[in-house]
């Protein structure tokens, strides 16, 4: 019985707010394809809802359930994107003194990486390389950023994302910057 009333719930919120949970979501992800799977597993999260009570504010937790599942693959996405860049190891500078045990040629090598690291970061527009040094420089979270700057960690994230990618295209094919600048 209880199933039955949800699955009427998730139709009926369905038909009424589709259109606009899609925008909702797409504005959040950047992607329309990746929506159209946000929205799926909200749809699914509500019918496998183990509450027997009716939900008060349907509308609220439809979006709630979304913004939810926008932050979970976006978590998804950021860690997928730290695992297959190794958190971008080669773009920081090494530890303060790890120059001063190394060969002259290996000092000029980390001096010529270092430069090309600027460079590279250098290319970013202001704002994502502002959020890309707060939080690989300043070792600040994402919400802290937000908080300092004004913007919302979901726009943080995507800032940082946008700088890996970049950092990780122009490092290894020399000429593509990718921020669409």
């Amino acid at each position: 019985m209880a199933s039955d009333m949800r699955r009427l719930l998730v139709d009926g919120l369905f038909r009424q707010h589709n259109s606009g949970l899609m925008r909702f979501l797409a504005r959040r992800l950047g992607c329309r394809d990746r929506a159209a799977d946000a929205a799926q597993e909200v749809y699914l999260r509500l019918l496998r809802f183990a509450g027997s009570g009716p939900i008060a504010h349907e509308t609220s937790y439809l979006y709630a359930a979304a913004a939810n599942v926008a932050a979970d693959l976006t978590r998804a996405r950021i860690t997928e994107e730290r695992r297959t860049t190794g958190d971008l190891p080669d773009c920081l500078p090494d530890p303060p003194g790890a120059a001063e045990t190394e060969r002259p040629d290996d000092a000029a090598a980390a001096r010529q990486r270092m430069r090309l690291m600027q460079a590279v970061v250098d290319e970013l527009p202001p704002r994502c390389r502002e959020v890309f040094l707060l939080n690989k420089i300043d070792g600040l979270s994402h919400g802290e950023i937000a908080n300092r700057l004004g913007i919302s960690r979901n726009m943080v994230e995507k800032h940082i994302i946008k700088a890996l990618l970049h950092c990780r295209r122009r490092l290894t094919e020399g000429s593509d910057d990718g921020c669409g600048r």
